[in-house]
């Protein structure tokens, strides 16, 4: 039996990780292992691991918080099986989670299934986070670089991973180690391909305005280093031609409020966004997380670890 190794990069894991491990015990294919990699135990997440002693999971614990690329890397490097998974712990899979990533990269192929961003019953989810959610799957099924799409529910090879190598660990902040590593399969000749059957209900993290527009900074930011690193990739432009009204005023935001003042404008429209119409809020909040990913981009020191 073909042994599936599940990597569990977490931090202030320990409300998520029962969900995701009880998941994991229902799996309809035995072969698998957990290492969940405790990124510095803020919230005794070791213990809540414990619990699950009799599952064929074991703990990775940093004494100080690292980073996720760190605790990925570490995950891998203690992996026993053949079939390597990532495997974010605010994630839900079904029960033939491990069959069908085993079965997508059977050929040598590495495998991403999409997040189903599971959403509170917010202003923020009604008008922006559930409608973004519905069109950003649509157009990742449509798009020809689905190495893109790599992130928190994905697979690949022993055989894969021992020739692509860890995960960078230049990133150091959040976003763009994951759209790193799709882009170096892709190079490697390898063919990364997007498997609607493993759609993953995810527990996302990002439910509010002004939690969005932070990660769309520091995404922003951290572009620059894939861009330093991989100047060949093809990408679409970090700001948008100044063609229409929209698009000047994402650039005119990007251009020149700083982070504090997108995050205030942020709490803001979360406030607004009670009263407001959705498709006002909607328009509000798009151009606050467009202009927060610009402006990250064009001050990608203007950071801090929040992540």
């Amino acid at each position: 039996m073909t042994l599936a190794s599940i990597v569990i990069p977490s931090r202030g894991g320990a409300r998520r990780l029962p969900t995701l491990l009880s998941a994991l015990a229902a799996q309809d294919d035995a072969g698998w292992e957990a290492i969940v990699v405790i990124d510095g135990d803020i919230d005794g997440s070791e213990v809540v691991v414990a619990r699950y002693s009799h599952l064929p999971v074991r703990a990775i614990v940093f004494p100080q918080n690292q980073g996720r690329v760190a605790a990925l890397n570490a995950g891998f490097a203690e992996a026993q099986g053949d079939v390597l998974i990532r495997c974010d712990d605010d994630l839900v899979p079904a029960p033939d989670y491990v069959r069908r990533f085993k079965s997508a990269v059977r050929d040598g192929d590495a495998a991403i299934g999409l997040y189903r961003n599971d959403l509170p019953a917010t202003p923020y989810a009604a008008a922006y986070g559930k409608p973004t959610d519905e069109s950003f799957r649509a157009d990742a099924y449509r798009s020809a670089t689905p190495w893109r799409y790599w992130a928190g529910n994905c697979a690949v090879t022993r055989v894969c991973w021992e020739s692509v190598g860890a995960y960078d660990p230049d990133y150091r902040a959040y976003g763009w180690e994951d759209v790193d590593y799709g882009w170096r399969i892709q190079v490697s000749g390898r063919r990364v391909v997007l498997v609607p059957e493993l759609e993953t209900t995810h527990r996302v993290a990002a439910v509010t305005t002004r939690s969005r527009v932070l990660r769309a900074y520091h995404s922003g930011a951290a572009r620059r280093t894939f861009e330093g690193k991989h100047p060949k990739a093809p990408l679409p432009a970090a700001e948008p031609a100044a063609t229409s009204v929209w698009n000047r005023l994402v650039r005119a935001l990007g251009r020149h409020a700083s982070r504090r003042q997108l995050l205030a404008a942020a709490t803001a429209v979360d406030g607004l966004a009670r009263v407001l119409p959705h498709s006002v809020s909607r328009k509000l909040i798009a151009l606050l997380v467009e202009g927060g990913a610009v402006a990250g981009y064009r001050r990608p020191s203007d950071t801090t670890t929040d992540f």
